[in-house]
């Protein structure tokens, strides 16, 4: 079975948590706790494969990016997540895109999404359609509008992200084996 890590990154707030345990368990978090690090694991099954997930859930806070510079090295797929009702966690993602390209290189086929989160929050929304849009396309990154409250999108997410994964990091060869050959 392939396995995949995915690295959850944003400013603190958003619904990272949210949004990873709505996926893992089905539910919410009753209560906004400010996350440090949580590390989920869930199977999926995606283009009838089985694929095994780590999905690591980080701090939004400013003083934990050097262990988000630790998480993004083993990363394979990362969702870049902000709020709908927060401007500013929108411009933060720009930084954070610099960062993944910082330490993984400037690749323009790193599997990343970008997630808008509290999308049931109409009248508080600030960031709009058009303008993630616009960012989305000059990226180059998929883009999600999601409720973890309401349980929209929450899914697609993680199952559009696999399929980016499947495509950038194919499945190893199989090794060759001569019956003959002892190795110890």
């Amino acid at each position: 079975m392939r396995k995949y890590e995915i690295v959850v990154l944003g400013a603190g707030g958003v619904g990272k948590s949210a949004l990873t345990v709505r996926f893992i368990k089905g539910e919410i978090p009753e209560h906004y706790n400010p996350t440090i690090e949580e590390l989920y694991q869930q199977e999926i099954e995606v283009g009838g494969e089985r694929i095994s997930l780590d999905i690591l859930d980080t701090a939004g806070a400013e003083q934990f990016t050097m262990l988000n510079e630790v998480y993004i090295r083993s990363g394979h797929g990362f969702l870049l997540v902000f709020s709908l009702t927060d401007e500013a966690s929108f411009c933060n993602l720009d930084h954070i895109r610099q960062q993944i390209f910082r330490i993984k290189g400037d690749k323009s086929d790193i599997p990343i999404m970008i997630v808008g989160t509290k999308q049931d929050l109409y009248s508080e929304r600030q960031v709009t359609r058009q303008t993630i849009q616009e960012y989305s396309a000059r990226w180059g990154f998929g883009l999600y509008e999601t409720s973890a409250k309401k349980n929209w999108h929450v899914q697609d997410v993680f199952e559009e992200l696999t399929r980016d994964m499947r495509k950038r990091y194919p499945a190893p060869p199989k090794k060759w084996h001569k019956k003959d050959c002892l190795v110890q």
